[in-house]
């Protein structure tokens, strides 16, 4: 199959194999995944270092994923910086110079369209009955419900915290609005659940309230996209979401889609149980 190409591929690579590694490629693996921005920028000798590992390893490390050197895998993480670090402008530019295909609004959409329904389509075998419903129940159970999702993710927790307000759960948003990040975390308490939402470079505030809810006892849900995130470590259930990416632009359509079937599970379960009304007479609309 040959080397990953991108970043996203190459994490789901690592995610996939982890198991399969040694103790310190795994040691290797989670520093990669947790610090790309380091990785693209330090050289092997600080890189290892940083790992506790020789340099030697770092080598292995990208053998073991077909890689022709540790430079080699280390531009992965470094093309990867130049997108983040990049403007919207900036990132069509390159689009357009590495492409030979027109670039339209025709042909923008045809390639989101074809690259959500791939990644949607793989949800269904993702995701078990028994992880969806563990979600469902801690929801359904908890007395507050607190949602954060910063930057790329910060839809998803919007929409969940508008839609459990008609659900009648009491929902506290946390964007860290005036930088009050703290005082928004600082009450939660063990019968609350989180649901926390970050993907890779993962957002170092989720991690740390994430991080706060579980030293209170509070349940954590976490969407996130790789299995060895920092929240997957923390969480009471993860979903591992697999989004689609068109032109280096990554979508959040499976990460709704999600959303939107563990809230709609939660409304016909409240409705069965007597919690809510009927759900026809749910006003979703505003």
């Amino acid at each position: 199959m040959g080397a990953p190409s991108t970043l996203e591929q190459l994490q789901q690579a690592i995610s996939r194999n982890y198991d399969s590694l040694s103790k310190r490629l795994q040691q290797v693996a989670r520093f990669l995944l947790e610090h790309p921005n380091t990785v693209a920028l330090e050289t092997v000798a600080s890189l290892a270092e940083q790992c506790d590992v020789p340099p030697s390893t770092l080598v292995r490390f990208a053998a073991a994923f077909e890689y022709n050197g540790f430079s080699e895998m280390q531009n992965v993480f470094r093309n990867a910086l130049v997108e983040q670090t990049s403007n919207y402008s900036e990132r069509v530019k390159l689009s357009k110079n590495s492409s030979s295909n027109r670039i339209d609004a025709s042909y923008i959409l045809e390639e989101f369209s074809s690259g959500n329904a791939s990644s949607m389509n793989n949800m269904t075998h993702h995701f078990s009955l028994e992880m969806l419903n563990k979600a469902v129940d801690l929801l359904e159970n908890a007395q507050n419900i607190y949602l954060i999702g910063l930057r790329r993710a910060y839809p998803i927790s919007s929409y969940f915290a508008y839609s459990l307000r008609h659900l009648n759960k009491t929902t506290h948003l946390i964007d860290g609005g005036g930088g009050m990040l703290v005082e928004q975390a600082s009450n939660i308490r063990k019968n609350d659940v989180i649901i926390a939402t970050t993907f890779s470079p993962y957002a170092k505030e989720t991690v740390s309230v994430s991080e706060y809810a579980l030293k209170a006892g509070a349940k954590v849900i976490a969407i996130t996209d790789s299995k060895i995130s920092p929240l997957a470590a923390l969480a009471d259930v993860y979903f591992d979401v697999k989004e689609a990416e068109v032109m280096g632009f990554r979508s959040l359509t499976s990460s709704m889609t999600l959303a939107q079937t563990l809230l709609v599970a939660l409304a016909y379960r409240l409705n069965s149980e007597g919690g809510i009304g009927d759900t026809k007479q749910i006003d979703w609309k505003h």
